[in-house]
């Protein structure tokens, strides 16, 4: 029988490459950091290609691969892939949507803790030699409204783990019932509501023609002066210049 062929063209823990070449019929070649022109040249030797996020698989990158039948992502998102052109060819995509809710709704509450008290500032300052604890005083995040955008996967975990953390959680996603804000806990209130009553937003959405710039100019002047705004998501959903006026008029405190 004939091995199939994988190519990981992307960075992999050794625990997962280990996987990988355990399993039976297999073969692995670990290649990681090709450019679309490398990839595009090696393709067509491969059943299948695993990657993260520094490898963009292109329709030219598909098309060049006439054995290729799978496409998997180690993360939660697929928008470096072309789905569309995989698709017309019969190739399945798939990714780990669960793979690191945990540890990037961790990641999101580290940096709003991490905001809230100043931390990177202040370990900046004592770096130089100052002791300035009164201008670092930072705030308390207890009993303040954190609001959640995008209760999928880890949306839901940032929820869970902020309640513990005594924040008051609103939420905005179209696809959650009010049910299922109820057993998480959440308030579910409109996305205008959530501008409006927040001290905090962390946002947990994919990046979509929907979701692209979703906070601008229009939706910071709806929110509390000194909100703090969390993006463990991507980086389109936020504009980028209408984010920096609203930091240097202080509308958004970090």
């Amino acid at each position: 029988m004939t091995a199939t062929k994988v190519l990981v063209s992307d960075k992999l823990s050794p625990a997962g490459l280990a996987i990988l070449e355990a399993a039976p019929g297999v073969t692995v070649d670990y290649r990681p950091g090709l450019s679309e022109e490398a990839l595009i040249a090696a393709i067509g030797d491969y059943d299948a290609l695993v990657i993260r996020s520094g490898s963009r698989v292109t329709a030219r990158v598909i098309d060049s691969g006439p054995r290729l039948r799978v496409i998997g992502r180690a993360g939660i998102g697929v928008d470096n892939i072309d789905v569309s052109a995989a698709a017309r060819r019969g190739i399945v995509v798939m990714n780990t949507p669960t793979g690191n809710a945990v540890t990037t709704a961790e990641h999101a509450l580290s940096l709003l803790l991490s905001l809230a008290r100043m931390i990177p500032q202040a370990n900046a300052s004592l770096r130089r030699g100052k002791w300035e604890k009164n201008r670092f005083e930072g705030r308390e995040i207890s009993g303040k409204a954190l609001g959640v955008i995008g209760l999928g996967n880890v949306g839901r975990v940032v929820a869970e783990r902020a309640q513990g953390l005594k924040l008051r959680v609103l939420g905005f996603d179209p696809a959650l019932t009010a049910e299922g804000a109820r057993n998480l806990g959440v308030e579910l209130v409109s996305l205008e509501q959530l501008f409006v009553r927040s001290d905090f937003i962390t946002l947990h959405t994919p990046l979509t023609p929907q979701t692209r710039h979703l906070l601008n100019r229009e939706a910071f002047a709806k929110m509390k002066p000194g909100v703090l705004i969390v993006n463990a998501a991507r980086g389109g959903i936020v504009h980028e210049a209408d984010l920096e006026a609203a930091l240097r008029e202080g509308k958004v405190g970090g």
